[in-house]
């Protein structure tokens, strides 16, 4: 289950375990490395995906924050883990 407010959010790895955190950054990491970022906002979870010029944009949840993430990174890729800092 996940909880995608302002205040708290749950995360989930690759492996299925949940974490609690009050983060205000996760990092999305693929097979290759460190793929892009997600930022907690006033406005919403801002998206930065690594080695693009512009911006990943704004999303009103953590959710489709990381969904934005993994379809950025092409078709047939591998969710990413999401690790919060």
């Amino acid at each position: 289950m996940t909880n995608d407010t302002m205040s708290n959010s749950t995360t989930t790895n690759r492996t299925g375990d949940s974490t609690t955190s009050a983060a205000g950054t996760w990092v999305a990491v693929g097979p290759a490395g460190a793929v892009g970022s997600i930022h907690r906002a006033p406005d919403g979870f801002h998206v930065e995906l690594f080695g693009r010029r512009s911006t990943g944009g704004v999303f009103p949840s953590l959710g489709s924050a990381k969904s934005a993430v993994h379809a950025a990174m092409g078709p047939h890729a591998d969710r990413p883990e999401f690790r919060a800092h």
